[in-house]
This record gives structure tokens, sequence and C-alpha cells, in this order.
């Protein structure tokens, strides 16, 4: 199981992840994916708790640095290895990996869920990365994983960002 307060960083994979996994394209040739405002939200209740917070993709697509961009967080693509890939982040942005959670949902995460202290993934994911993954989701990919994962894993209170402040509570902190 894991623990909340020994997580200090979450690797989200994208498409299957914070996406149903789908890709649209129209005429044009340009690609769409469809995304959950409950992961907004998600991310909402995540960003206070001072846990550091990526998106690593093997895809390259102006949609993940935008999706990136509206949740507040960073985002790499064109990922070859994503175990390289995040061992760079956990030197830069100072977390060990032991205390970081992988995201993933496909055989391409399955050693970067390894190299890390703990992983999750949406219901969906492929049999092999269920049968890894520290913790089965209910969500399915695309259907809530950061929300699941704020509120149901690390225990974040949904409440706490839009609770109003009373002069009572206000006087107490």
């Amino acid at each position: 199981m894991i623990q909340p307060d020994h997580v200090d960083a979450i690797i989200f994979d994208f498409d299957g992840v914070l996406t149903d996994d789908k890709v649209y394209v129209d005429q044009d040739g340009r690609e769409t994916v469809c995304c959950t405002r409950k992961d907004g939200i998600g991310f909402d209740l995540l960003r206070p708790s001072g846990i550091k917070l990526f998106i690593v993709s093997t895809e390259r697509n102006p949609v993940v640095s935008r999706r990136g961009e509206k949740l507040k967080i960073t985002v790499l693509q064109d990922v070859p290895d994503k175990v390289l890939a995040i061992r760079g982040l956990a030197a830069t942005h100072g977390f060990s990996l032991e205390r970081a959670l992988f995201v993933g949902n496909d055989v391409n995460d399955l050693l970067a869920m390894r190299a890390c202290g703990m992983s999750a993934c949406p219901a969906d994911a492929h049999p092999l990365v269920r049968a890894g993954a520290t913790i089965v989701l209910a969500s399915t990919g695309g259907n809530g994983v950061a929300r699941e994962i704020a509120e149901s894993v690390l225990k974040i209170d949904p409440l706490a960002k839009w609770r109003p402040q009373s002069a009572d509570t206000a006087s107490e902190s």
C-alpha cells in the first residue's frame, strides 16, 4: 500500500492515464484526445501538497504540452527512455525515486514503474501492468486517475481548497 506521507513526486504517463487512450484524427490529420476535468481538480488538490508533479510521455504532440500548461505541471514528451527521463527529473528536482510514484497503463511503462518506489495504474491498464502495480485504481484511463490518487490514495480532503475560511478558522492558522 502507498503511504501518503512517503510520496515526494508523482510522474504520470499521458495517453491511457490522463486520456481514455483513444486518438481522434480529423480530415486534416490533426490529432485530439479526451481528458476529464476531474483530473484538473485532482491536480488542483495535489499542487498545494508540495508533491512534485510531472507528465512523461513517449508521444510528441502539442496536446500533451497544452494539457500540461493547463494543469500547471512539467511535461517531458518524445521520451524514448522513461527510466532515464525520471532519473533526470529526480536529480534536477531533488527527489528520491524510492519516494516517487509512477502512474502508467501499458507495457512501455513497466520499467519506469519498477524504477520508482511506488506505482499505480488505471483499472483498464494492460494485465501485466496491473499485475506489477503497487495499486490498481478504480478509475479507468482518462476518467479521473489523478483525482482518485489525490482523494483516495493520498487522502487529500477534496473540500479543503474550496472550504471558505471563517474568522474562527483563519485565526487558528
